[in-house]
Formats: structure tokens, sequence, C-alpha cells
């Protein structure tokens, strides 16, 4: 419980001025978005409706945004237009639609209900404002999974994919309680650019973003004026970026995670930065990493890490790196109100259990040596990121449609790779904007991007891959540059895929060398089945144990490749994934799809990989080879559902073994398929990092749940014996947390981590690993 001296922060008065709110001005240029020939085609894969929208401008459905108009109607008959999946659907892939806001200024006194999959946008030029009336009723402004009466959510919130919101203001001014936005989701999904608008009386009880629970997850840019809490959070795990809090009470509320990432968050005034605490005898809160920071709440953070009567043991574990705490009265202090960490400039402190080039767990409240980051991954001392461009400077004018001026078909019918061949060489020479328009692109051979080119897509623009068979000479998909070859790429919002079996493909391999800033890759993924047309569905693969693989059920040979060639990468909130359910099955049962291996990063740097996921790959879901200068915020993974029943991953006839990519050869599994104690050994590594040099790891969450579809493991936290390996290795991990796995890191230098010396509130968790060799 918290303690008196939290109870009394609410008392105190705000010690700074809030900051401008970010709206924009009243003149601003066209954003190009916003016109008509933008949105075209209205292919919708697998929805039989021809007047089906998958642009949706919310004027066009009624709404004033007069700011005396009620436009709630409006904006939700734009929403549901369609059949779209939401109560008592759980999810689908043919019915989703971007909801675009004009500039105005749009009131509403209920709920805008968002369907699943589905994209909110405003005006990035000039943001539109959607106001709480006087009269509101409901949880939140916006609510990605509403609840029923009984109390039953709408999605399956661990399952709540595909979602964004970005480009609005959120004024709650008019009320004093409620949210701007109820955001219980999970993996695919983001908000970004998004002001939050919130009284500054005492007595309100607004919150800017309210989460209870999820699987996500990424935000960035987003500001919060004002308010009663700027952000309650629970969620298994989440990346954050580039948060601003003005005058909130408490600007970061973590009532629950497993791990979460903040990075370049700013906070001024207020009582509290960050409350994580609950009771060192009942903690809920994972762990929590925050770096490159600037914290002037009265309270910096508020934390219940005891050293010695933690329950569990590591549970709210604390990492702060490079993290500006002058302005506040106590950087850290307990629920007790006793200082734990004076203000000031905290280069590196840990509160947690630490092991530094030993496999002795050594338990920390205090300062650590600050590791020193290769120089490529920085960018004036912090580590570098880059927001997700959104072309806002640019007319219609600059842009190339694939269809309408490039007339590749998008009907996941017409195979199309010459056509988008020629359609990207002429963005390129013509320096314009590659548009992917809403559809599915089928590709049966290499599309080679070049060098210098911007690539955007309309509502995850999807590349469909078929007939890459040839596992034993694999084959990108989508290939960005040519190995030794110099440039620039840009690439947003676009969906790599598969139709049936192919073994042989890599779904996309970065072979470009970039300086820092002018590549990257945003809010794109690769699915691997569980979705319409994939021919990788419930019916055609239905759950089926690894000793029975099923041919016809072959996924892919790689998801992600940085060849040694390449450099200069980051990738934020991309999710790389081997469907382990059915998308289009409305109980989303599970299905059993056999793919090789995740993401493997052989780049000499620098590489940023900012809020990924790779789940359910065989071999393994993370691979870092020879690899330099290698810099992760949040990386998260599944161990594929199937495995433990007696069919290895290794040797396997589906993923096969090849030399050329390194794969694993499972010698460590001296005694067989499983170790001493019956537990299964060779199963996929969450993380393998072999030959490195330079790599961090800011936050890791890497989970075991199922033996052969059974979960009787997760409470004996034996699902796997071993997650995670270092060979002959230079690396700095940050609360990195497995589950149910009893060895957490192999290490060829210094041994062997269990899970039993550090468990957590759900997994095993080690607030600071370093390793030299």
């Amino acid at each position: 419980m918290l303690t008196k001296v939290l109870a009394a922060l609410s008392l105190f008065g705000l010690n700074a001025a809030a900051l401008p709110a970010g709206s924009p001005g009243a003149a601003a240029a066209d954003y190009w978005m916003a016109d008509p020939k933008m949105h075209n085609t209205h292919w919708m894969w697998g929805n039989q409706n021809g007047n089906y929208k998958v642009f949706r401008d919310v004027t066009q459905y009624g709404a004033k945004g007069d700011g005396s108009s009620d436009d709630t109607q409006a904006i939700n008959k734009a929403m549901l237009d369609g059949n779209r999946c939401l109560k008592q659907c759980n999810s689908s892939t043919t019915s989703q639609a971007i909801v675009y806001f004009p500039p105005g200024q749009y009131k509403v006194s209920k709920p805008i209900v968002m369907p699943y999959y589905t994209q909110v946008i405003g005006d990035a030029n000039n943001l539109p404002t959607v106001v709480a009336s006087s009269d509101f009723s409901g949880m939140a402004v916006f609510d990605a999974d509403p609840y029923t009466d009984q109390g039953v959510s709408y999605f399956i919130n661990q399952n709540n994919f595909f979602r964004q919101m970005r480009n609005l203001v959120i004024d709650l001014r008019q009320t004093k309680a409620g949210a701007g936005i109820h955001w219980q989701t999970a993996q695919a999904t983001s908000l970004q650019n998004i002001v939050f608008e919130m009284s500054q009386d005492g007595d309100n009880q607004q919150q800017g973003i309210f989460m209870d629970n999820g699987s996500g997850g990424w935000m960035s840019d987003l500001v919060f004026n004002g308010g009663n809490i700027g952000m309650f959070l629970g969620s298994q795990q989440f990346t954050t970026n580039n948060l601003t809090f003005n005058n909130c009470k408490t600007a970061i509320f973590m009532n629950w995670n497993w791990g979460w990432t903040f990075s370049g968050i700013t906070v001024n005034g207020g009582q509290v930065g960050l409350n994580m605490s609950n009771s060192p005898q009942n903690q809920t809160v994972g762990s929590v990493l925050l770096t490159d920071s600037c914290i002037g709440s009265k309270y910096g953070i508020v934390s219940a890490f005891h050293t010695e009567n933690n329950v569990p043991v590591t549970g709210g574990s604390l990492v702060l790196d490079n993290v500006d705490m002058t302005r506040t009265t106590s950087a850290v202090m307990n629920i007790d109100g006793h200082e734990m960490l004076a203000k000031g400039q905290i280069n590196a402190w840990v509160a947690g259990h630490s092991y530094v080039n030993s496999n002795q767990m050594q338990r920390s409240q205090g300062p650590i040596a600050k590791s020193q980051m290769p120089q490529s991954l920085l960018s004036n001392g912090k580590v570098f990121f880059r927001t997700k461009p959104q072309y806002e400077g640019e007319p219609t004018g600059n842009f190339l449609r694939s269809f309408s001026d490039g007339g590749c078909a998008g009907d996941g019918r017409t195979v199309v790779t010459q056509c988008l061949q020629n359609f990207l060489n002429n963005a390129a020479q013509s320096n314009k904007i590659a548009y992917f328009e809403h559809g599915v692109y089928k590709v049966d051979n290499t599309v080679s991007v070049p060098a210098n080119v911007r690539i955007v897509g309309e509502l995850w623009a999807t590349i469909l891959a078929t007939g890459f068979n040839d596992a034993a000479h694999p084959k990108p998909v989508w290939q960005i540059g040519k190995p030794g070859q110099k440039g620039a790429v840009e690439i947003s919002d676009m969906l790599f895929e598969v139709q049936g079996p192919n073994p042989g493909a890599i779904m996309i391999q970065w072979d470009l060398q970039s300086e820092q800033g002018k590549s990257g890759m945003w809010d794109s993924h690769v699915r691997i089945g569980g979705s319409y047309g994939s021919e990788l569905l419930l019916s055609d693969c239905p759950t089926t144990l690894g000793a029975n693989p099923n041919q016809k059920c072959q996924g892919v040979f790689l998801m992600f490749y940085a060849s040694p060639q390449s450099g200069g990468i980051m990738i934020a909130n991309c999710w790389w994934w081997v469907a382990d359910h059915d998308m289009e099955d409305p109980l989303n049962r599970q299905i059993s799809i056999f793919s090789g291996r995740g993401a493997l990063i052989r780049s000499q740097g620098p590489v940023w990989l900012w809020g990924s996921a790779s789940e359910h790959s065989m071999l393994y879901q993370y691979q870092f080879d020879g690899a330099k200068a290698i810099f992760t915020g949040f990386i998260q993974t599944e161990t594929p559902y199937f495995s433990g029943s007696g069919a290895p991953p290794f040797p396997h006839p589906l993923p096969g073994y090849n030399s050329d990519y390194d794969d694993p050869t499972f010698a460590v599994c001296q005694y067989g398929d499983v170790g001493q104690d019956g537990v299964p050994c060779k199963e996929a590594w969450g993380l393998r990092v072999v030959n490195s040099q330079g790599v961090y790891i800011y936050a890791a969450g890497f989970y075991s749940f199922f033996n052969n579809y059974q979960q009787e493991c997760v409470g004996k936290h034996n699902c796997q014996l071993n997650m995670v390996r270092f060979q002959q290795s230079d690396v700095h991990a940050y609360t990195l947390t497995t589950k149910a796995s009893v060895h957490m890191i192999l290490d060829d230098s210094t041994g062997t981590v269990f899970g039993k010396d550090n468990r957590n509130v759900f997994g095993d968790t080690i607030a600071y690993y370093a390793t030299h060799q």
C-alpha cells in the first residue's frame, strides 16, 4: 500500500509552468493523405463487399468539426461502416480501415470505438482536436478494446494486433474524469504524435492513456498537459520514446508489467515522474529501464524495491541510464518516504540483480560503472532514434502510386514482381516517394529495392511471397540494396507475408550501408500464416505435434536478415511473427506452422532495433552473429508452442541445418533432446549472440509458454532448459527477463545463470548483465 508520503503528494502545488501544448498554428500546408487521388483502389482481399471503403474521411460521414456540433455518431459511423470486426469477432484481416480526421474541432459525448485493424490518422500539418464534451459519458474518448456491461473485453487483449493512432489533439478539459485513450493492445500497434490536453484543477481524475492489459507495442512523440495521471500503464512489455509531461500530478503510473523501456522522457513539473510502487511484499511491476531522460517533477521515481524482503525477489527491478534528476528533490524514494537516490545527474544506477563478468549474482541498489557504448550508436551523447517519417511537407505530386501510376495490381492474384521492380526503379530515379496503395502485391521472385528510395504503404500494403521453395538455396523476397552498396532507404507501414509454404524465403534482406539517420524501417511487419489467403490457416494447419510436422505447413527460411555488408539500419516497431493462431477464426484457435529462423543480424553496425519482436521460429528468434554495434530497445520473443514434444528443432527435416547461416547445432544438449531432469533442451533460442562486439540490450523478454501445447511447465518454470546464449561476445544487457527457462543465460565465458535465483512477478529478471570476451 502507498503510505502517507505518497498520499500527501496531491496536496502539493505544481512547481513548474506548463510548456506549450504543441498544437499547430492555423496556417499549414495541405497534407498529402487528404487528397482523394491517394486512395483510388478498393482492394480488400477476402472482403466480398465491392463498395468497401479502405479510407474514410470522418467529414464524409457527417462529422462537422466545428467545435459545437456533436460528432460522436458520425465518427463512429466512419469507424464501423462495412461490417467491420468488433464485438464477438476477436480478429480479422479482411475488414481493415483508415479513419482520417481533417483539421477541425470534433466534439464527442461518448467513446469512439475502434474496430480491429484500424488506423486513426489526423492531418499531420494541422492536428485535428477531438474534444470530450462536458456531458461526456464513458471510459475514454478513443477505446481500442471496450468492455461489455458484464466486464468482458471485446478483444483478447494479448491478441489485439494491428492498430495505429497518430496526429491528434485529445482535449479532456471540459470534463473532470475519464481518459483520452483506452489502449489495451498487443504487437503491431503504435501511438505517435498525439497531444493530451487535461485539466489543471487539483481535484481532476483525468488520465491521458489508460492501459489495463496487453502485450505491446510502441509509443512515441506524445505530449501530456495537466491531468491527474499522464499514463496509467499495465502490459506485458512496451517500448516508449520521446514523451513529454507538463504539470501532470503523476506523469507515469506503472500498475504492472513484465518489462518496459522508456527513452527520451521529459517531465516538467507535477509531483511524481514515475510511480512504480506497490509493496515490497507484493510487487506487481517486473522491471523498468529509463534512459536518456530528464525528470523535473518534485519526486522523481517512487519505487518499492527492497534489498532484503522483496517478494518476488527481483520484482520492481529498476535501471537508470543517463537520466537528469537535478530538478527533483529526490531522484528515487521508497514508499515510506526514504530516499534511495539523491537528486543529480544519474549516469548508471541499478536496483535488482547484477552479473558482471561472472555467474555470481550481486543484489544491487546503487550506481554501477557506465558502459562505453560504441559512438556509432550515439547522437549527442544519447542512443540514436528517428521518428517515423510522415512526409508532411511533400505535395502529392512527389509521390508515385503503385497501381494508379505503376500499373501494379494489388489484387492478391496477379503476379507483379517485375511491375514492382520497375515501379521502385522509377521512383528512385525520379526522386519520388513510392506509395503502395492498399492491396496485396503477389511476387514470385526477389524484388530489389534501389539504394535511394522512400517507401510508404497505405494501411499496411502487403507483399505476398509465393514459390520460394528451395530451402537449400534461400533467397530474399525483399532485398534492400546490394552488398557493398551505399545509400538511403526508408520503409514505413508495409506488411510482408506468404501464401503457402515458402521454405526458401528470406522475407527481408538488408544489404545497404547507410549513414546514421538516413535509412530505417518503421511500423512494418512480417506475418507468416494466420491471415486470409495465406493458405496457412486452421483448416490447413491445425495443431500438430512437432514430431509429426505437416510439410504443407512450412513457413519460411528466415524472416529478417541484416547481412555482413549492411549498416546504419534503424528499426522501430517491427514484428516478425510466425502465426500461432488463426486470425480469421472467431475463437482464435491455435495452428502449427513450422518456420525456420527469426532475425539474423550479421551487420558490422550500427543497428538499432527499437521495439521489435520475433516469435515462434524453430531454431532461434534472434541471432547476432559476427556483428558489431547493436542496440535493442525491448526485444520480445516466444518459443513455438508445439515444441517439447520429442521433435527437437535440430536435426529437423523442415528448417534443416545450414552452415552458411551459422545455424545453432545444440551441441550444448549433451544428454540429447532433454536434460538430465527431463526438461526439453533442443528448443529454439530466444537470443543467441556469437562472436559479436558492442551488443547493448536495453530490456528484453524471452518467453516459453508451452510444451506440446500444454502449459503445466509454466508453473514449474521448466518449459525449456536454455533460452539465451553468449559465445565469445561483448554484451551489456539491462532488465533481461526469461519465462519458464531453467537456465536464463548460458555464457561460454562465465557459466550459467539460473532462473530460480531471479524470480520476478511473472518471469525471471536480471537488472544488469555484462560479459566481455
